[in-house]
């Protein structure tokens, strides 16, 4: 009782919430209770039902019990009761002692229970179903963002699986705490979703909130409260199947201010953002960032009174097409709290047209933020805590998700390899018609070679794909006349000239020394087999034997078996560091040591790691970054001898074990040591 009464005296009514409804369920005729959780239940859309339901019981005993009227008012409100709610709102009104705050509450409360009798009075044809018990569970499941095509869902997973278990504000464990959230990836196969996990280089003890994907799916951005910049905005990149640990965005984009969301045109040329920042028109804004040649985000823009008022704006949601805008709106028309709405881009003048609100049901009285749009214009994503859901917030489906004429964008997709195997390739759109302007510069995935263009109507261009020095390869596509969504799968395959030894040597970057033959009539395997081809020249080598001249009939020294051979990596990490190991094994070089990987936390705990105990010692590794990384077995001057103590600690349990690189004390990636001219063929 005194906990909750400590969180509903500062406002905490979410928090208070489950405190007062176990204490009502145990006594249902305490009057007291019946308030303090009615009004809580006001905060959840799960139980506006029930916040009625006492609310209304406590009126009918007590008409003077604080604010009880204009808090009846909400709850019929949220309830779809809107005469209900304006009789009590202008009997309240017309009471001689109202504070100010209250009243400018109350008037507020009016204009969006006139603008939600007309919206429901007037409902749309959209149509709104749940997402599913594969994505959502009991727990929270909001903020849902998609690629273009809608082949990736990534969200916000708040409940018992989130990092850290109930915590406190310091990140403590506490029985009475609550859940962080975290970030959830699913990958649609054949029309379905499939099986929901976390990322685990995002994830963190704390509040780590996915907020947007570009359009090709490899640049993810994330919202973070280091404690001290009151929110920023950071970017992951996917880097070879893996996210990068996110950094912060680099520009004029993050302020002392809050910035909690955002969204980057097709092109990656502009990002729209909300922030608290001074010189807003009230609270949140939505601004509108160039990405600049030097590589950061700057030239920041108001969009100005027709998109942003005296109340809160959020969420924006630019879709593939570059003029289409989401965002959701406190102040306009809304019927209550956040309400989404829809604008265009005017190109001329880069001005936006009068926002049109979504409608009803999409939109309703309470809170209806983080909206996104597929492509094809076809299904809308967002989440909602209504009645009928699995748990608490549930993501949702809406067909149609937009109002008036369909959005219209071309999608260019499809693989890129060499050879067969998939590549990081380099992909140039230029605008035909603008005098061969450079539209943007794109990249394949690296992990599986997969590319995705989203290219607006009213143009022609040329797409060029290049890789290395092979010959460069190139299309023509006209968008002048569309309307509506189009696809077009572009597959791309450049082909060496080499033989097939030097192929499989050059595309699984394996010295030649590492090609094993096993008979005179084996073929070479190449690394996870991806490419087997019989070789015109099979040289057999036999084993060295070595005979003691004093003691022939000694027998031979039992060799020592190396299970890197027959290791099959568990993840697409442990593959890469694998690959790395084969080609640059043996380089050293000052500063640079690896460390085998068991764990990060943020807040570590007392771990124990006894299936490990015969593996090395286990230590803390405290980076820069503020992630405390578990590590095992100490240092070690070359990969090769990490990624070999590295399987080790897999088949002893530790299944997502890897190698950490670090150099001159500072953690780097495999790549980096490339880049460097650390990592080079001898």
């Amino acid at each position: 009782m005194q906990n909750a009464a400590i969180l509903f005296e500062e406002g905490k009514y979410l928090l208070a919430l489950p405190l007062f409804e176990n204490m009502y369920n145990h006594h249902p005729k305490e009057e007291y209770l019946k308030y303090c959780y009615g009004k809580c239940a006001l905060t959840r859309s799960d139980k506006h039902e029930m916040a009625l339901k006492l609310l209304n019981e406590v009126y009918e005993k007590n008409k003077k019990v604080g604010n009880i009227k204009l808090d009846l008012a909400k709850a019929n409100h949220l309830n779809l009761k809107f005469d209900e709610a304006l009789t009590l709102i202008d009997e309240y009104l017309a009471e001689k002692k109202i504070a100010p705050e209250d009243k400018a509450k109350a008037i507020q409360l009016k204009k969006y229970c006139t603008n939600g009798k007309s919206f429901y009075a007037n409902p749309t044809a959209a149509q709104i179903k749940n997402a599913g018990n594969v994505i959502n569970t009991e727990n929270d499941e909001y903020v849902p963002i998609i690629s273009a095509d809608e082949s990736i869902l990534i969200y916000t997973y708040r409940g018992k699986k989130s990092m850290g278990g109930l915590q406190n504000e310091a990140l403590l464990p506490d029985p009475y705490g609550f859940y962080f959230e975290d970030a959830y990836q699913t990958i649609k196969t054949d029309s379905l979703w499939k099986e929901p996990l976390p990322i685990k280089s995002i994830n963190t003890n704390s509040h780590d909130a996915p907020i947007a994907l570009s359009a090709d799916g490899l640049s993810l951005f994330v919202y973070r409260d280091s404690g001290d910049d009151h929110g920023d905005i950071y970017l992951s990149n996917n880097v070879k199947g893996e996210w990068s640990i996110p950094q912060k965005l680099k520009g004029q984009i993050n302020s002392y201010a809050w910035e909690g969301s955002c969204s980057m045109t097709a092109d990656g040329k502009q990002l729209y953002f909300s922030s608290e920042r001074f010189g807003g028109m009230g609270g949140k804004d939505i601004y509108r960032a160039t990405f600049l040649p030097d590589s950061t985000w700057g030239n920041i823009v108001n969009l100005g009174d027709s998109i942003n008022t005296n109340l809160d704006e959020d969420a924006p949601f630019i879709h593939p097409d570059g003029t289409t805008l989401f965002y959701s709106s406190q102040g306009k028309n809304s019927m209550g709290g956040y309400d989404i709405f829809q604008t265009k881009l005017n190109w001329i003048d880069s001005t936006f047209s009068n926002p049109i609100n979504l409608g009803y049901p999409i939109n309703t009285p309470d809170d209806d933020i983080y909206y996104v749009l597929s492509a094809n214009g076809e299904t809308g994503y967002y989440a909602s805590g209504k009645s009928g859901g699995y748990g608490l917030k549930d993501i949702y489906k809406v067909n149609p998700g937009y109002i008036g004429k369909k959005p219209s964008v071309f999608i260019v997709k499809g693989k890129i390899k060499v050879d067969t195997l998939p590549v990081e390739a380099t992909i140039i759109v230029e605008a035909i018609n603008k005098n061969n302007k450079k539209f943007g510069e794109f990249k394949s995935s690296s992990s599986n070679g997969n590319y995705l263009i989203s290219l607006p109507s009213g143009g022609e261009f040329k797409v060029t794909y290049t890789y290395k020095s092979l010959n460069s390869k190139s299309i023509e596509i006209s968008t002048a006349n569309l309307e509506g969504y189009n696809e077009k799968i572009n597959n791309v395959n450049f082909e060496t000239k080499t033989d097939t030894t030097k192929q499989v040597i050059a595309l699984n970057n394996i010295p030649k020394d590492t090609l094993k033959v096993k008979t005179e009539t084996n073929t070479v395997a190449a690394i996870d087999n991806k490419v087997k081809e019989e070789p015109k020249t099979v040289v057999k080598t036999e084993p060295k034997i070595v005979t003691p001249k004093e003691t022939k009939s000694e027998k031979p020294k039992t060799q020592v078996v190396n299970h890197t051979d027959k290791f099959k990596p568990n993840t697409i990490l442990q593959a890469k560091i694998r690959d790395y190991s084969l080609k640059y094994g043996d380089i050293t070089a000052d500063s640079l040591v690896f460390r085998v990987q068991i764990a990060a936390f943020k807040y570590p705990k007392n771990y124990a790691y006894t299936h490990l105990k015969k593996l090395g010692k286990v230590e803390n590794l405290l980076l820069e970054d503020g992630i405390t990384r578990i590590t095992i077995g100490g240092d070690f001057n070359n990969l090769k001898t990490a990624y070999e103590h590295n399987v080790k600690v897999v088949m002893a349990g530790q299944t997502d074990a890897f190698v950490t690189v670090l150099h001159k004390g500072k953690r780097i990636y495999l790549e980096d040591l490339e880049r460097l001219g650390i990592f080079v063929v001898k």
